[in-house]
């Protein structure tokens, strides 16, 4: 990436402008810069956020200049099949805006040199400023700290959205999550609320693990120094009714199949390389009634479950703060993307216009 000056238009009808305070260092918007995963360019990246409105467009109703918001990169119509059964994370209007690298109409409001200039999920929120749908913001208590702020909107309803939404049942039985970055620690926390016993989180960094067992694992082990299914038989003679994937690899979803018991569910939350593809032996998922199900922004009903995550925050139940990693200014972008690139420990955040802390 590189740090540039660009034109931002006015609101649209039913669009605001964010001054952002906040943008979290997510792995989605690596899978973007290598390739990975598809986006029209040039654009700006960044999804995870928390700004305040500055501006809002015509027929605005839903926020007004001087709230404090965190960006959603899967807006909500309210209207359709998903949004009325509580699934807003399958609402066809994020499909719209991640295909044509615009807003809601499929029109961009950045401009370099006379380019135009794509957003990423209707958000790009690696900017001082952005414009977005009001669809895309959702107020929030302007006394949460941005870092948290910003997180909440993706890694923690990711993660921890995951384990209270889809693992709810999970209370008194084992659990292995792979993966301990921003998501899995996320889906720790939230594992840890529902009670889940014991709880495995597996990565291959120490430190990571270290963090994992800070936020509320009860094991960790290191996938590439040991090997997880004896591990797991030691650490628990019950087999594992749960795990969790949230790294996105062929290797570690067939893992996590592979790791529960019979009657077990592996839950799939990370995401790969477009067309990638699991092994998964047919005959284990029918004859031991294995599943294996995927869940999407934490399978939540965002304008009612990010609050419930922040009110735990403020609580104290979920030590959002323990799970930060360093801050950048915008800057040092490239910086925080190699560091996250080599196993840095928490959820690195920007803070547009602010020196690195």
């Amino acid at each position: 990436m590189t740090v540039e000056d660009v034109d931002l238009d006015d609101p649209g009808p039913g669009e605001v402008t964010l001054r952002v305070l906040a943008a979290g260092v997510c792995h989605s918007d690596l899978h973007y810069m290598n390739g990975d995963l598809n986006v029209r360019l040039p654009a700006v990246l960044g999804h995870e956020g928390t700004g305040i409105v500055e501006r809002v467009g015509e027929g605005v109703t839903r926020v007004r200049p001087g709230d404090t918001v965190i960006t959603l990169w899967r807006p909500r119509c309210g209207d359709c099949e998903f949004c009325t059964t509580g699934r807003p994370a399958l609402c066809p209007l994020g499909r719209v805006q991640s295909a044509s690298g615009g807003l809601l109409d499929g029109t961009q409001r950045l401009n370099l040199n006379g380019e135009k200039v794509h957003h990423l999920m209707g958000v790009s929120c690696f900017a001082e400023q952005c414009v977005v749908s009001e669809r895309s913001v959702l107020t929030i208590d302007p006394d949460i700290p941005p870092e948290i702020a910003a997180i909440a909107g993706c890694a923690v309803v990711t993660g921890a959205g995951a384990a209270l939404n889809v693992m709810k049942d999970a209370t008194g039985e084992g659990v292995v999550v792979i993966g301990a970055g921003g998501v899995g620690l996320s889906a720790v926390m939230g594992l840890r609320l529902v009670g889940a016993d014991p709880i495995v989180a597996v990565d291959t960094v120490d430190a990571k693990l270290e963090k994992a067992l800070e936020l509320g694992a009860t094991h960790a082990v290191n996938a590439r120094t040991h090997r997880l299914p004896e591990e797991l038989g030691r650490i628990s003679p019950r087999p594992m009714a749960w795990s969790l994937d949230a790294v996105g690899t062929p290797h570690t979803l067939a893992q996590a199949v592979q790791v529960v018991g019979t009657g077990g569910t592996a839950v799939a939350v990370g995401l790969g390389k477009v067309g990638a593809t699991a092994a998964v032996p047919i005959n284990a998922l029918v004859q031991q009634e294995k599943r294996l199900i995927g869940s999407l922004y934490g399978s939540a009903n965002t304008p009612v479950d990010i609050p419930k995550l922040v009110e735990l925050f403020k609580t104290g139940r979920l030590p959002l703060d323990k799970l930060l990693g360093e801050q950048y200014e915008l800057s040092a972008i490239n910086e925080a993307y190699a560091a996250l690139s080599r196993g840095a420990t928490g959820r690195a955040v920007i803070i547009p216009g602010h020196q690195r802390s």
